[in-house]
Parts: structure tokens; C-alpha cells; sequence
């Protein structure tokens, strides 16, 4: 690719050169400065022609012709030579470039009316150069030249006729001039539209890439709180439900005299086996939003809200809003541990009478917000949670996605929890795993 080339418009009337499509940002300005390279060649060599071809002149002119002709050559070849070069932008190449385009021009126009042709070409010239005022000198100077030379130059016409060439070399000036101060202020609005573009870009792209890295930050510390929760449920339940059977089994071998409370002991050794299966199994289904497999988010959250209002008896109602998308999973599967812890809560502690979820899809954000008119608490001081993953579990859960989750109640006001999540599509999940995100 070729190099990038930052334009600066600043103080010129005209746009910065650039030699290959790679070194402009806009293909525009490339096919622009070829354009006006080759029109000084033609503006120069199409006058040469007819001077030398169409007019009858005494021995020796032509040759004389010929020769300014081919100084205004070499002297344009030595600025084509630099094309793309930092010293052909540079303020002291472009007046010096004009420096000699504009006396050349005005020798040939001198002789031939034809060279008026080359001497617009100085106008050109004149554009490049920086600051701002010195340009429009170099216009002004050429438009003084540029009607004056074919009838005696500027200093007998000034003297015959001033108003009259006075008033069309202002009128020149400013029409050009300012065309191409107008021409210059666009491609300056140009030219900061597209740097804030490609901020904006770039912006993008790191956002994207800073999305990713935060998912694969997700999932291992959602990985690192699932081992934390399995520890804890072993602990809590499986280890002391162990336990108990162990201590069941001891009563039992104690009792073989009495047959009766030996097979009581034996009897309350199964049901804590039974009921150790049972959380077991809770345990392992709990690994893995199971609901999210054959379902989308708003169908797996109406599903675990129905079976919960089912399990404890308490009304609870689901509702969606806005256009439904699909959410990289991690997203979804934090929602969906959310929304089942906050109903636990809701369980354990709220006692309430009715329960209402609601699934907020908002274009770059997602909001998951629940509701119960319980016994509600003092924020300040929640209510503990035994098995460590009340709201600091959801907290957390929701800030390793860039979210927030607020809660507001107050002791017999109910309790709202209100969940605020970027919504990272599921097309991320692709360049996710090529980041070497683990599966």
C-alpha cells in the first residue's frame, strides 16, 4: 500500500499535491494534481505549436521562441521530477516555482499572443503558494500581466488607461482569489470530515476489540464464580448432607439390639441420600443455561419465570420490549443467571405477593428489570444471603460485562432491581474465539 499523506490546506488556495493513489486519502485528489500537471505541458506546448506553425515571423524569432519555450519546459519538468516529493509543498518551492513560471510566461506572451495560454497557468502557480496573502499577490500579478503583455505591458497600460486596468485586475483578482478561497475552505471541511472519519473509525475498532477482550474477560471470572458457587454448594449442602448420612449410618450399626430405631436411623439415611442426589443434580444443571440451548433470551427468561411462579406459588409476569436481537451468549447467559438469582431473592426473602420482569432491548443497550411488592429492605443494609451470590454476586456479574444493576426499596415498599448491559451482538462471538477466548 502506499503511504498515507495527511493534507494541509491551511493558508493555500489550492490542495497539496500527491503523486501515487496509495499517498492521498481520496482517489479525487490524485486524478486532480495528474490533471493539473498535465494541463501545464498542454497549456505550454499547444501556443509553441501555433507560434511556430501559424505565424509569419522575421528569420530568428521562432528559434528565440523556442529556446524561452523550452526553459518554461525544463522548468516545469523540475517541478514534475518533485511530484509528491515534501519539498514541492514546501512555501519557498511554490513562490519560487512561480517566481520563474510567471516571467517566462510573460516573455512568451510578449511574443506571441498565443503563450496567453501558459500565462493561466501562472495563475495555478500562483494558488499554490502559502500564506494565504502572498497568493493572492501572485494572482494579482498575473492578472496584471496576463492583459497587459500582449499591449505593451503593464507600465504603458496603467499609463494610457489606468481606471480601466486597475478595475479589471481587481475584479480578476478577486473572482479568482476568491474561488479559491472558497475551493480551499471546502477541501479543508473535506479533509477534517475525513480525519474524524477515520477517528471515528478507529474508535470503532478499538471498541470492538475492547468488547471482545471484556467477554473473554467474562467468561473466565463467570468460569472462576461457577467453581466458587460449586465449592460453596458442596460445602452447604452436599458435604453436610454427607455428613448427616454418615451420621445416620453410625445410629443405625448403633441400634441392632432395636429394631425400630435402627431402621429409623436407616430410613432418614436415604431421604438425606435422596435429597443429596437431588441437589447433585441442581448442581450440574447449573453449569450451563440449559433454558438458552432451544430458546431465544426473552423465551428462556418467560420459561424460568413461569416455573418459578409455578414452584412457589407466587403470580409472576414477563414481558419483552423493543426489536428482539440476538446477544452474544455471555450476555444472555449472565441475564439469564440474573434474572434466576434476583427470583431466588425474591423467594427467600420478599415475601411477596406478585412479581413482574421486563426485557428492555434499546438499540446498544439491554435492561433487565424486576420487580416484586415484597417487604422490600433497607439498601443500605440487604439482607445477607447464605450461599454468597445475592446482589454483590449479581453486581459483579453485571459489571465483568461493562453494566451496572441498581436496586431501589425500602422496608415495605417492594423491591425493584433494574440491570443495564451493552448489547454486543452475537456476531462478535466469531472474532471472540479467534482471540483465543477459552471455550
Amino acid at each position: 500500500m502506499g503511504r498515507r499523506v495527511e493534507l494541509d490546506w491551511r493558508g493555500s488556495l489550492m490542495p497539496p499535491v500527491a503523486t501515487r493513489p496509495g499517498d492521498s486519502p481520496m482517489p479525487w485528489h490524485y486524478w486532480f494534481t495528474r490533471g493539473e500537471t498535465l494541463t501545464s505541458f498542454l497549456l505550454l506546448v499547444l501556443p509553441t505549436v501555433l507560434s511556430t506553425t501559424l505565424t509569419d515571423r522575421p528569420s530568428g524569432y521562432r528559434p528565440a521562441t523556442l529556446a524561452v519555450a523550452a526553459a518554461a519546459a525544463v522548468w516545469l519538468v523540475l517541478r514534475a521530477v518533485l511530484l509528491g516529493t515534501p519539498a514541492r509543498e514546501h512555501p519557498v518551492f511554490t513562490a519560487v516555482h512561480f517566481a520563474g513560471v510567471l516571467p517566462l510566461a510573460a516573455v512568451l506572451q510578449s511574443r506571441d499572443p498565443y503563450f496567453v495560454l501558459f500565462m493561466v497557468y501562472a495563475y495555478f502557480a500562483a494558488m499554490r503558494m502559502r500564506p494565504m496573502p502572498l497568493a493572492i499577490t501572485g494572482v494579482a500579478l498575473t492578472s496584471a500581466l496576463i492583459n497587459t503583455m500582449s499591449n505593451g505591458g503593464p507600465i504603458r497600460a496603467l499609463a494610457d488607461q489606468p481606471w480601466i486596468w486597475l478595475t479589471l485586475m481587481l475584479l480578476q483578482t478577486v473572482a479568482i482569489g476568491g474561488g479559491g478561497a472558497v475551493f480551499a475552505a471546502v477541501g479543508r471541511q473535506n479533509e477534517e470530515r475525513r480525519r474524524t472519519l477515520e477517528r471515528l473509525a478507529a474508535a470503532e475498532a478499538e471498541n470492538r476489540g475492547l468488547q471482545q477482550q471484556l467477554l473473554v474477560q467474562a467468561r473466565e471470572a463467570g468460569m472462576l464464580d461457577e467453581r466458587q458457587r460449586m465449592s460453596q454448594e458442596i460445602h452447604d449442602t452436599l458435604a453436610q448432607g454427607f455428613t448427616g448420612i454418615i451420621t445416620q449410618l453410625e445410629a443405625a450399626d448403633q441400634a441392632r439390639d432395636d429394631p425400630a430405631t435402627r431402621q429409623r436411623h436407616l430410613r432418614a439415611a436415604a431421604a438425606l441420600a435422596r435429597e443429596n442426589l437431588s441437589s447433585a443434580r441442581r448442581s450440574v444443571e447449573a453449569l450451563h443455561p440449559e433454558p438458552l440451548d432451544a430458546a431465544t433470551l426473552p423465551e428462556a427468561l418467560a420459561g424460568v419465570v413461569d416455573r418459578w411462579s409455578a414452584q412457589t406459588g407466587v403470580p409472576a409476569t414477563f414481558s419483552a420490549t423493543g426489536t428482539v436481537a440476538s446477544l452474544h451468549p455471555e450476555l444472555e447467559a449472565t441475564l439469564l443467571r440474573i434474572t434466576q438469582e434476583a427470583l431466588s431473592n425474591v423467594a427467600k426473602h420478599a415475601r411477596a405477593g406478585r412479581v413482574g420482569l421486563t426485557l428492555s432491548y434499546m438499540g446498544d443497550e439491554v435492561t433487565l428489570d424486576v420487580r416484586d411488592d415484597g417487604a422490600g429492605f433497607d439498601p443500605a443494609a440487604p439482607p445477607a444471603d447464605e450461599g454468597g451470590f445475592g446482589l454483590p454476586g449479581m453486581r459483579r456479574r453485571a459489571g465483568r460485562l461493562a453494566g451496572t444493576l441498581t436496586v431501589e426499596s425500602e422496608p415495605g415498599g417492594g423491591t425493584a432491581v433494574s440491570v443495564n448491559l451493552p448489547a454486543v451482538p452475537a456476531a462478535t462471538l466469531e472474532s471472540t474465539h479467534h482471540e483465543g477466548a477459552p471455550g
